[in-house]
C-alpha cells in the first residue's frame, strides 16, 4: 500500500510502499480516506512524546476517517503499530472506532480529530464547563482555538472572547468580543477583563471590541489555553474567582514566571488535559455530536488538502506553522 514512511526520526517521513496491514486478534483493517496532519504526530515521530520513539520504519499518523469492509464509516484515533493513518489501509483496535455523523464532510470529519476533540473535551469535559458562562479562549485564530470559540457557544456560553495576535482572521471569528494580544501583559490582561464586562477599549495595545452584555466583574470563567507563556499570564489576571484554567499546549512558550498571589487571589483552578486522558467513550460521544454540529453548518474549520504523495512538505508546513488545517487525502 501506499503511506508515509517514517525511516528516520529525525527526519520527515517519506511518501512510499508499506507491507498491508491484516486483521488480528480484536485488531480491524481500515480503508482510511483521509486523516488529519497533527502537531502530536511530529512529536510522535521525533520521539520526544511520551511514548518514546516509534519503531523504524513505520507509517505515521495519529487518526483519520475511514471505512470498514462492511462500508461503516468510522473515526480512530488509536492505531496498532507500525501502522499509522497517513496510509491506504490502517489497523485498528474494534474497541477504538467512533461512528461518524451522516451529511459531514469527510474532509471535515478528519480535520476535526484531534484539533476539535482537544476543543470539545477541553470545554465540556474538562472544564465542565456551564450554560452561561463566559469563556476566554487564547491562540483563537488557530485550528483548536477556531474549533474552541464555535464549540463554547454550542455548548452553552453566554459570552464567548477570542484573543490572538492581531490579524483579519481574529476579528471574522463569531466571538463576542475580540482581544490582539500584544506584548504587554497588564494592558492585555485589562482588555480581556473589558471584554469579559462587555466595555469597549479602543486602543491598540490589547484593543478589544465587545457587546453590551458579560460578567459584571469583568471577569471569566473559563480559560482554553494551547499557548502558555505571556498570553496565559495576562488571561489569568482576567479571572473570575474560581475560574477553570485549562492548559493543553505550549505553541507561545514551554515556561513562565508564575506569581504565586495571581493563582491564590482569584482561587485558580489549572487543570492540565490532552484528549487521550479522556476516556474512549467519553471521546467517541463527543467526537459523534461535535460531527452532528459539523453536518448541520454550525462548525467549520480552514482546511486544506494535500495530497498523500506531498507528506514531506505537507510536515514541514506543519513544523513551521501551516496557517490551515492540513488534512492528507489517503486515497
Amino acid at each position: 500500500m501506499r503511506a508515509a514512511v517514517l525511516h528516520d526520526h529525525s527526519a520527515p517521513p517519506r511518501y512510499g510502499e508499506f507491507d498491508d496491514p491484516r486483521p488480528s486478534g480484536d485488531a480491524v483493517v481500515v480503508d482510511v480516506e483521509a486523516a488529519g496532519l497533527n502537531h502530536l504526530d511530529l512529536a510522535k515521530a521525533s520521539g520526544t512524546f511520551y511514548t518514546g520513539p516509534p519503531p523504524l520504519p513505520s507509517v505515521v499518523g495519529s487518526d483519520g476517517v475511514g471505512r470498514l469492509p462492511d462500508g461503516r464509516r468510522v473515526f480512530f484515533d488509536t492505531v496498532v503499530p507500525p501502522y499509522g493513518a497517513l496510509a491506504e489501509r490502517v489497523l485498528v483496535p474494534s474497541g477504538a472506532l467512533f461512528d461518524v455523523a451522516d451529511g459531514v464532510d469527510g474532509t471535515l470529519a478528519a480535520a476535526l480529530g484531534n484539533s476539535g476533540l482537544a476543543a470539545w473535551l477541553a470545554l465540556e469535559w474538562r472544564a465542565g464547563l456551564r450554560p452561561g458562562e463566559t469563556v476566554l479562549v487564547l491562540g483563537a485564530t488557530g485550528t483548536v482555538g477556531t474549533a474552541a470559540v464555535q464549540i463554547a457557544r454550542a455548548l452553552g456560553a453566554g459570552r464567548v472572547i477570542a484573543a490572538a495576535r492581531s490579524s483579519a482572521r481574529l476579528h471574522h471569528l463569531n466571538a463576542d468580543a475580540h482581544v490582539e494580544l500584544t506584548g504587554d501583559t497588564g494592558d492585555v490582561a485589562a482588555a480581556m477583563r473589558a471584554a469579559a464586562g462587555g466595555g469597549v477599549d479602543g486602543g491598540v495595545d490589547g484593543g478589544v471590541d465587545g457587546g453590551a452584555d458579560g460578567g459584571a466583574d469583568g471577569g471569566v470563567d473559563v480559560i482554553i489555553d494551547p499557548l502558555w507563556g505571556p498570553p496565559a499570564l495576562a488571561a489569568m489576571g482576567a479571572a473570575r474567582h474560581g475560574a477553570r484554567f485549562v492548559q493543553l499546549g505550549q505553541q507561545a512558550a514551554t515556561a513562565i514566571e508564575l506569581p504565586a498571589p495571581l493563582v491564590r487571589s482569584a482561587a485558580l483552578d489549572i487543570r492540565g488535559f490532552a484528549v487521550f486522558h479522556a476516556p474512549t467513550d467519553v471521546r467517541r460521544d463527543a467526537y459523534l455530536r461535535m460531527t452532528e454540529l459539523a453536518a448541520s453548518g454550525g462548525l467549520t474549520l480552514d482546511v486544506q488538502v494535500v495530497p498523500l504523495e506531498d507528506i514531506a512538505a505537507a510536515w514541514e508546513r506543519q513544523r513551521t506553522g501551516a496557517g490551515v488545517k492540513l488534512v492528507i487525502a489517503c486515497h
